[in-house]
């Protein structure tokens, strides 16, 4: 007993097809992929550098070690390195000097930099141990 009817099956023209579209396909996924990776992987470091140009800023206000100039430094945090340079240039108005903080990190082979900033006047501020090293206002009794 036979069956009468034709088979269903693709043929070489729609296979080449389907092939030129993964091969279209695939290396895009692939690249997408790759830069969603990076975004996350900066992301991720960005974060931890502002957190590393954060405590470097409040550190010199506090200990007032900004006023010699340039300073520069590496801060290792777990595996991840972190350069940092503390830049003082003048403000405009009054006697205030503006404080940048910029920290350096890589992710997957490229540098990237963090820059936070402040405004900080040596003349009102007190170093530890109290003693005045300026004009600070005094204290009304």
């Amino acid at each position: 007993m036979r069956i009468k009817g034709r088979l269903s099956a693709f043929t070489l023209a729609e296979m080449l097809a389907a092939l030129l579209f993964l091969a279209i396909v695939i290396p895009t996924a692939v690249e997408a992929l790759r830069v969603a990776s990076l975004a996350g992987e900066v992301a991720a470091r960005k974060s931890e550098a502002a957190r590393v140009a954060d405590r470097v800023l409040n550190e010199s206000v506090v200990t007032t070690n900004w006023a010699g100039g340039v300073l520069s430094g590496m801060v290792t945090e777990g595996i991840l390195d972190f350069r940092w340079k503390l830049t003082a240039t003048g403000w405009p108005q009054d006697a205030m000097q503006l404080l940048t903080a910029e920290v350096t990190y890589s992710a997957q082979g490229r540098d990237f930099t963090v820059r936070l900033s402040t405004l900080a006047n040596l003349q009102t501020m007190t170093p530890p141990g109290g003693t005045g090293t300026g004009t600070a206002p005094a204290m009304a009794q």
